[in-house]
């Protein structure tokens, strides 16, 4: 599979191919919604947690007698049916969110989503990213380029979750110039994974060739 090649100018630096295997997969929601929904899961701190009847402070006399007053029949006043009681099916800390995603899904989730986006026009390949200095002036003129660039027009205007930028390696300068940009994130081509592909419309890649050394083409 054969893409057009760009630099950082926006400017054709030739052509390059894409294995099969990672941008040639068929689309597989179901696949794609299970292993995203149980990354989201196991992400959840658990924390929220309520006072059920038994933890509530308070309500161990009986607020009446059971008969003969006319009322209804009560034994707490910490029941769930009265005001500062305790709270019936409500978030409780003790409850595991953690959801087990083979890896093998998420290798397959990952080739799903990168063959949509490839389809799609949502994939941008670049020959390299390299900045002079770690200013977000820099980076906004490289990314006002990238996104002058036929086809990816409104990559450039999006202000929420325009780009992902897959970088080959760590690279702090580039970090540091495109982190004031709120819609753009910087990671590295090893960390990729299913939620982020799918948070961020736009996937650029810089140096197509480094994701052959992640467990994605293997």
């Amino acid at each position: 599979m054969e893409t057009t090649l760009y630099t950082q100018k926006g400017t054709k630096a030739g052509s390059v191919n894409l294995s099969e295997k990672v941008f040639g997969v068929k689309w597989n929601s179901d696949l794609v919604h299970q292993v995203v929904t149980s990354m989201m899961s196991s992400r959840r701190a658990g924390t929220a947690h309520t006072k059920n009847r038994g933890e509530v402070r308070g309500g161990g006399k009986k607020p009446w007698q059971q008969k003969g007053t006319g009322r209804a029949r009560h034994g707490s006043i910490r029941s769930p049916l009265w005001k500062g009681g305790g709270v019936t099916h409500g978030p409780r800390n003790d409850k595991n969110y953690y959801r087990a995603v083979p890896s093998s899904m998420k290798i397959a989730a990952v080739r799903s989503i990168l063959s949509r986006k490839f389809k799609d026009g949502e994939l941008l390949c670049l020959d390299a990213l390299k900045l002079s200095e770690a200013k977000t002036k820099n980076a906004q003129g490289v990314f006002s380029a990238i996104g002058s660039i036929k086809g990816y027009e409104s990559m450039a205007d999006k202000k929420n979750n325009a780009a992902l930028i897959l970088m080959p390696g760590k690279d702090q300068s580039i970090t540091r110039s495109f982190r004031n940009l709120g819609n753009v994130r910087v990671m590295e081509v090893r960390n990729i994974n299913p939620v982020d592909l799918l948070t961020y419309k736009f996937l650029v890649l810089v140096e197509p060739e480094s994701l052959k050394t992640t467990s994605i083409s293997k």
